[in-house]
């Protein structure tokens, strides 16, 4: 999977489940700033990254994540 499809498949996932606005997913943006994550959403974050790409994700892959790049990052790597 490319990087650009991970990009767009989070981007939707994160647009439709999230509620967030297109325009607030910038690379460099603040992951929990951007979507506005608490714990609840964190482990909606989880599942919803499982069944769109086919991945498990713990709290501990989490630990270097800040940025939205970051987190497209974390799953181009998972996928490898």
């Amino acid at each position: 999977m490319t990087k650009e499809t991970i990009i767009e498949k989070t981007n939707d996932f994160l647009i439709d489940d999230f509620e967030v606005e297109a325009e607030e997913l910038i690379p460099g943006a603040n992951l929990k700033d951007a979507i506005g994550l608490d714990s609840l959403d964190f482990v909606d974050l989880v599942v919803a990254v499982e069944s769109n790409f086919g991945i498990k994700l713990v709290g501990e892959d989490f630990t270097n994540v800040v940025t939205l790049q970051d987190f497209y990052n974390l799953i181009e790597t998972k996928l490898d």
